[in-house]
């Protein structure tokens, strides 16, 4: 037996026809000499996962494999699900239509989103469409695959891991997103440009993480024998008006994703604890008048807003390149994506050990936050397990500020499940961005509602449309 490889590895992807993350993955399983198997493709588009099929299977020829993988797209979730040890889930609730609706009918109201798929009116709506798609996968996990583990990408992705648990309380689940990475690159850019430090990577910035997913935190964090967090006191006295980018590229006044950290500067400074997300994901946890009162302000901080137009035209772009790749006009170059998914199925696959951050039922590595609630600290990933590491408390000033969106995370799972739109509103309501009167918070509800409603199938949405 060779208990160095795995050989047929069962792989279900939720959202196979995805043109970003499923590649992503595609890649990253090739360059991964230690794992095969078969990769199952999923999505409400076939044809998509269909292209997705030809476009993996072709890597099979590519020189640079470092394994074989099978790609079969299938049609139905049970057929996608059943005897996987592995779900991946990255799905697009609703399209880009209702997600422009999201994003962009709250600034008729003065209501500014950088993002739009977590917290704000933008991310109440998306978790409204998002919920009753992740019950019915927590139901299909629970009869094809019960055994599974469940690596979800998808946003506002602290209510899609919870949905998954209220639905099924023995699945094996766990929220994966790369922002701790920004927060472990930006300390060693900070060793690289101010202490000659050279030639570190991200693995090695050990940190301790608290909070809620894109609200994340970090009290400590070391490179080897230094602590990093005095030094990063000193970065921010030194460039927290001008800002510190972590790429040439993030001031550039046409980068949509544009961030130099001047919110993670203030909101550190502010608190004592270094706020570890991006500074676009960061500003919309806050009170909308601290970083996004207005456009004026917006550029104040230095952070993009990304429009929806800019993502219709991506994905028009990505679907040129899938042409491009099904007519053989141009081949699909595997390169490692950067994320940690592959690494996290080799670990608990038994063929490694890892640590690194997870989003997953709070059992006490939060100290601050209500048990269940869907808290990110680091885990320790190993032979089918993967175990939270206690964080601790965040400062009480922050943790009321994270306790408030925990809790409004917490009831729109519970108005989504129970198809309460009430509750719904209450959540709507009492969001940080939402400065409104109950009156136009009523009118840009109900057209939100409106623009969404295709999504909305089982609500009664009669009061409020």
């Amino acid at each position: 037996m060779n208990t160095n490889k795995i050989n047929n590895l069962q792989i279900a992807y939720i959202g196979g026809g995805s043109r970003g993350w499923a590649r992503g993955l595609m890649s990253d399983l090739a360059m991964e000499a230690q794992l095969s198997g078969v990769v199952r493709l999923y999505d409400i588009d076939y044809e998509a996962a269909k292209a997705n099929e030809t476009i993996g299977n072709s890597l099979k020829e590519h020189p640079d494999v470092q394994s074989i993988w099978d790609y079969k797209a299938e049609k139905s979730l049970k057929d996608a699900l059943t005897g996987a040890d592995f779900v991946v889930i990255s799905i697009l609730p609703g399209t880009f239509d209702e997600m422009e609706s999201d994003v962009h009918a709250p600034e008729k109201y003065g209501i500014y989103q950088s993002v739009g798929d977590t917290v704000g009116p933008a991310g109440v709506l998306r978790a409204m469409r998002c919920i009753p798609m992740f019950v019915e996968i927590a139901e299909g996990i629970k009869t094809y695959c019960p055994g599974a583990w469940i690596i979800n990408y998808t946003n506002p992705l602290s209510v899609c891991v919870g949905t998954l648990y209220s639905v099924f309380p023995g699945i094996k689940a766990i929220g994966c997103c790369h922002e701790i990475f920004h927060a472990q690159l930006l300390f060693a850019k900070m060793l690289e440009t101010e202490y000659d430090i050279k030639d570190i990577s991200k693995e090695d910035i050990i940190v301790n993480v608290l909070g809620i997913n894109h609200f994340s935190w970090i009290d400590r964090a070391s490179y080897k024998n230094i602590d990093l967090m005095p030094l990063f006191y000193k970065l921010i006295d030194k460039y927290k008006n001008e800002g510190y980018p972590l790429n040439a590229g993030d001031k550039d006044q046409s980068n949509h994703f544009r961030n130099i950290n001047k919110v993670c500067f203030d909101l550190s400074e502010h608190y004592g604890v270094m706020a570890a997300a991006g500074d676009r994901h960061l500003a919309e946890f806050m009170p909308r008048s601290w970083y996004l009162k207005n456009p004026e302000c917006i550029e104040k901080w230095g952070f993009g807003l990304t429009p929806v137009s800019w993502r219709k035209k991506s994905l028009s772009e990505a679907l040129k390149i899938t042409g491009k790749y099904l007519s053989g006009k141009e081949q699909f170059i595997p390169n490692k994506s950067g994320e940690e998914g592959v690494k996290q199925i080799k670990s608990i696959a038994g063929l490694t050990e890892l640590v690194t951050n997870a989003n997953m039922p709070n059992i006490g590595q939060n100290e601050g936050l209500p048990l269940g609630t869907i808290v990110e600290s680091n885990a320790v990933f190993s032979r089918d397990s993967v175990r939270p590491v206690f964080s601790g408390k965040l400062p009480d000033a922050v943790n009321q500020i994270v306790l408030k969106h925990a809790i409004n995370q917490q009831l729109i799972i519970k108005a989504g499940i129970e198809k309460d739109i009430d509750l719904a509103f209450n959540v709507f309501i009492n969001d940080n961005l939402m400065t409104l009167d109950i009156d136009d918070a009523k009118k840009l509800f109900s057209e939100m509602l409106n623009n969404t409603r295709k999504y909305l199938e089982g609500w009664d949405l009669s009061q409020y449309i």
